[in-house]
């Protein structure tokens, strides 16, 4: 595979593993909260890299640079990786289990904005590796590719929208459930005005809306038209 690290796929692999093994002491949910304070971190970052793509291309690679010399040390990225395949996993399962307690608007966003954002680490997660294993660069052009090849925007524009949107409105209700009972909805609503405003200005800039773009060839290929 070229330009993945076997390493960190087989670390990625191990902390799946051990994660899986450990919620038969701990709850499930336990670690699910523990693998999100550690994945919502990266991704917390990974948003700001893509916000700072609106300033320009070069901005945004220069950005992407600087944390891929972080988060691509072996270790790190087995970490990240194995939060990935868990977080996702997890999140399914507990959104199983709990189809039957849920009660109230909020629970319920809570639980299908976190079933959506584990489908959707599930895929990414899955379509950078095949990325990389096929020599191709995970960068802007990677992630617009498919925004730029009729009919597949319709496809990716609400995949990332939703995705964007889901992550704020989860962090929205965890917020909700955590502050004092006057602050609740501030807290939601805020958390998902940030989600709406992001998700609009990132789909934007990925479909070439914000700043002019062209996507290589060897990227569009990979989207039958």
């Amino acid at each position: 595979m070229q330009n993945v690290s076997l390493w960190a796929l087989g670390a990625g692999i191990a902390s799946v593993a051990s994660l899986w093994g450990g919620h038969r002491y701990r709850p499930l949910r336990a670690l699910h909260r523990s693998s999100a304070m550690v994945l919502g971190g990266f991704v917390l970052v990974h948003l700001a890299g893509h916000v700072a793509g609106v300033f320009g291309l070069s901005v945004h690679q220069a950005v992407l640079d600087v944390l891929r010399m972080v988060y691509r040390q072996p270790v790190l990225e087995g970490v990240l990786l194995g939060c990935a395949l868990f977080q996702g996993s997890s999140g399914l399962v507990l959104l199983w289990r709990g189809r039957g307690q849920r009660a109230g608007r909020v629970a319920w966003l809570q639980g299908w904005s976190g079933g959506y954002l584990a489908l959707f680490l599930l895929v990414h997660a899955g379509a950078v590796l095949w990325g990389r294993a096929q020599g191709l660069d995970t960068n802007f052009h990677f992630a617009a590719a498919g925004l730029h090849v009729p009919p597949w925007q319709w496809f990716f524009a609400p995949y990332y929208f939703l995705a964007v949107l889901a992550f704020w409105a989860h962090v929205g209700c965890a917020a909700y459930w955590n502050v004092p009972t006057r602050y609740r909805t501030r807290a939601l609503g805020g958390m998902l005005a940030v989600g709406v405003a992001m998700a609009g200005v990132l789909v934007a800039w990925l479909a070439g809306a914000v700043i002019a773009v062209e996507i290589p060839a060897r990227y569009l290929s990979s989207y039958p038209s």
